[in-house]
């Protein structure tokens, strides 16, 4: 198993990633090619959607970063840890749970929970 705190670090990284080209790195050194992505709003797989999907974050939300909140822990190939977004400084509105899971030490699959989401996001 990869470790569970480099494999939260990558995703957090990937998710705060604003140039196309490195975000496709990214993908390609630490996703597997028919990755999935899930939560309550928004549905991705395969890297080309997945990196849309992203960027359609970033877009929606410019300035904001995402931060780790917890340590993360795992078991096999799962890992689970809780983030927040929000901009620099500042208490962020947004934030959720992921639980990962690898496939030879690459992200095959994320089940994204949305724990705190503002009025009209």
């Amino acid at each position: 198993m990869t470790e569970p705190r480099t494999v939260a670090e990558d995703y957090i990284r990937l998710w705060n990633e604003p140039d196309p080209s490195r975000r496709k790195s990214l993908l390609q050194r630490g996703w597997t090619s028919d990755a999935t992505y899930i939560d309550p709003i928004a549905k991705a797989a395969g890297q080309e959607n997945i990196s849309a999907l992203v960027a359609g974050v970033q877009q929606r939300f410019p300035g904001f970063q995402f931060q780790l909140t917890t340590k993360p822990d795992g078991h096999g190939e799962h890992v689970r840890f809780s983030w927040s977004l929000g901009p620099a400084g500042a208490e962020a509105p947004i934030e959720g749970s992921d639980v990962i899971t690898t496939r030879e030490g690459r992200i095959c699959a994320v089940i994204g929970f949305l724990d705190k989401v503002p009025q009209g996001a």
